[in-house]
Parts: structure tokens; sequence; C-alpha cells
């Protein structure tokens, strides 16, 4: 069960995170992959809201041409 929840999250991460043109829309999708992660790894939502958001900004802003 925990490595079905680990694919998962690794697949909503890909999919929802580095998005996003301007800093709300990167946090926005950040906290999306972070909201999607807690629920599957049955985590603290709000908790993987802000890490997801806070990771997904970080990430967008250091390496731009990634996103």
């Amino acid at each position: 069960m925990q490595i079905k929840s680990l694919a998962l999250f690794g697949i909503a991460a890909l999919v929802l995170a580095g998005c996003g043109e301007t800093l709300g829309q990167q946090a926005l999708f950040g906290a999306g992959a972070g909201a999607t992660g807690a629920v599957l790894l049955e985590g603290d939502l709000a908790t993987g809201t802000v890490l997801g958001a806070l990771g997904n900004v970080a990430y967008c802003q250091t390496y731009p041409e990634r996103c």
C-alpha cells in the first residue's frame, strides 16, 4: 500500500508541480501537488499544502528555465 501511495504521489507531483508562469500560479500548482501528496500518504493536509506551495515556488524561482 505504501509503494502504491508513493507512486501516485510521484505522478501527481510531476503533473502538478513545476507549472505556472507567475508566482501565484507556481504557488497554486505546488499547493495542489502538496495537498494531493498529503491525501495519498494520509498526512496533514495543511502541512502538505504549505510545503508543496513553498517547494514549487522555490524550485521555479531558482530554476525558471525548467518550469
